[in-house]
């Protein structure tokens, strides 16, 4: 690799280290201490696709119910 192409590999990298800490705090909140930060951290891309599925299911389940989310 030439050092464009390490470059542009290391923004990627930076890229999507970034979403996956966007995405565990963002799951981390809706748990509401059901899942710590770092467990979330720790979770694998299928658990971080599941867990975010269901959350997505649960607000749309709450948003046709008219109950209170938060």
């Amino acid at each position: 690799m030439d050092s464009d192409e390490i470059s542009k590999w290391v923004d990627q990298m930076e890229k999507e280290s970034r979403e996956i800490k966007q995405e565990a705090l963002k799951m981390v909140w809706y748990m509401r201490g059901g899942l710590s930060y770092e467990a979330a951290l720790n979770l694998s891309s299928d658990e971080r696709t599941s867990i975010s599925k269901i959350i997505a299911d649960n607000l749309e389940t709450t948003k046709k119910s008219g109950l209170p989310f938060f």
